[in-house]
């Protein structure tokens, strides 16, 4: 079945060029001079496709994104704007528009836009399902929105507490639109060096400078047809704030050394745990840049707000565990599941996460009792642990003698940190025992199916 799209524009040449770019797509194509014959078109026939002028003589292409969003919600409806009319771009998608074009209009753009919206006029979320757990009123609703957002481009700036699932949220926003196919990207603003940021993002060529043994892909390419998910954008110093705004703008890039653009598509998603709009107040981020993102904000509720989903959550994530090991899954006691829905959980899903992988390796039965939750006990020091010692008797680690964010600050995050730390103190004990498991884990005062667990997660099991 070919595919028809309705061309809304009263500039006769534009319609001619664009009826002409879409007829070499093999796309069939009706227009509409007016804000009137373009709804009593819609009304008479199916498109899979509108692309409208933000000027009309009757009326504005905002009012008829408006009235396509209301009668026929899955049809992609993209904008032409003026050049520089990026606030008018970017209020039409915050009125549900899928994209927008700015004249002169770009025809590898175009033809871009053009292919991602038919795909997702195609696109069907019937067989595809988001890895977020719960059954909360307030999380039913995040999904709710994850389903609408995944149809569009409008860049969506998650926000939300560290630790409450914003990555997860950008991952299936991605996976459940018609860019699933293609990359999804996520960059840790705050863990690149300053000094090789714009290389990152943009890439560079070979002998642009000192080290720059060859050329090398960034990150707006690696994404191509995909999605950029930038965590933590209120940590980007402002020089860069500019730079990613041009990109963002003018959907274009320019690497390091380069005397070309390159044309970019990618969807733009972010987060970060800091109140942005306080952070614009204080000068720390640009306001056209928070303009930019922020075309529709997504909230993530902190754990602490959705207790039914807890212990829904708890199961998921042991029986992920469970499966990972190939082991059974243990079953939280009456007093641990009472002891985790009472809890505050300052650290979010991400908390509950670590306290059942650490319960799961300590508890010696088939069942997670309250004792083994240790959600009392907090940053001890693993290497001063007396042999036959409980963790109670544990010495606390005095932060003050180790500059850990120093060392911390070589990698990409806290977590990698923390692992390879893990990592070095298991392979240190494997060779000192001579590869003796048990002994290994005797040393190191666990049981060995709790080193077995890590030796599997830190990819170091050879069995």
């Amino acid at each position: 079945m070919t595919k028809r799209v309705l061309i809304v524009d009263d500039e006769p040449d534009i319609r001619e060029l664009l009826e002409i770019t879409l007829g070499r797509m093999h796309l069939a194509t009706d227009t509409a001079k007016t804000l009137m014959e373009a709804k009593q078109k819609l009304l008479s026939q199916e498109f899979q496709l509108c692309l409208t002028d933000m000027r009309l003589p009757d009326g504005n292409g905002l009012e008829l994104v408006e009235f396509i969003q209301h009668q026929f919600s899955g049809l992609p409806v993209a904008v032409i704007t003026a050049h520089g009319s990026i606030d008018t771009a970017i209020d039409s998608m915050k009125a549900g528009a899928f994209d927008f074009l700015t004249k002169p209009v770009d025809l590898n753009h175009l033809r871009k836009l053009v292919t991602t919206a038919i795909q997702t006029a195609q696109f069907t979320q019937a067989t595809k399902t988001t890895e977020i757990v719960g059954q909360s009123t307030i999380i039913e609703e995040l999904i709710k929105n994850i389903q609408k957002l995944s149809r569009s481009q409008a860049p969506v700036y998650i926000s939300g507490e560290s630790g409450s699932g914003k990555e997860l949220v950008a991952r299936s926003i991605h996976e459940l639109g018609p860019r699933s196919t293609k990359p999804f990207i996520a960059v840790n603003c705050g863990a690149i060096p300053r000094e090789l940021m714009e290389s990152e993002f943009f890439g560079h060529k070979k002998g642009s400078f000192t080290g720059a043994h060859q050329d090398k892909v960034g990150l707006f390419q690696a994404a191509e047809g995909g999605t950029l998910f930038f965590d933590e954008v209120a940590d980007l110093p402002l020089d860069m704030q500019v730079k990613l705004l041009r990109a963002i703008q003018e959907k274009a890039i320019r690497s390091v050394g380069a005397s070309d653009e390159i044309m970019t598509d990618v969807r733009i998603l972010c987060a970060t745990h800091k109140l942005l709009d306080l952070e614009v107040k204080e000068g720390r981020f640009r306001q056209d840049l928070f303009y930019r993102l922020n075309v529709i904000q997504l909230d993530v509720p902190p754990l602490r707000e959705r207790r039914e989903d807890i212990l829904l959550l708890a199961d998921y994530i042991l029986q992920k565990i469970a499966l990972s090991l190939g082991a059974r899954k243990p079953e939280l006691t009456l007093d641990a599941q009472q002891k985790l829905e009472t809890y505050h959980f300052p650290g979010n899903v991400r908390e509950l996460e670590n306290i059942l992988e650490r319960a799961f390796t300590l508890c010696e039965s088939h069942s997670i009792d309250a004792s083994d939750l240790l959600l009392n006990q907090h940053n001890y020091d693993f290497t001063e642990r007396p042999s036959g010692s409980n963790l109670s008797s544990l010495k606390t680690i005095n932060t003050n003698e180790v500059d850990y964010p120093e060392l911390c600050s070589a990698f990409s995050s806290i977590d990698n940190y923390l692992q390879e730390v893990e990592k070095n103190i298991l392979m240190s004990a494997l060779e000192k025992a001579r590869w003796n498991k048990t002994l290994t884990a005797k040393k190191l005062g666990i049981t060995f199916r709790s080193l077995r667990y890590r030796l599997q997660k830190l990819g170091l099991d050879d069995e």
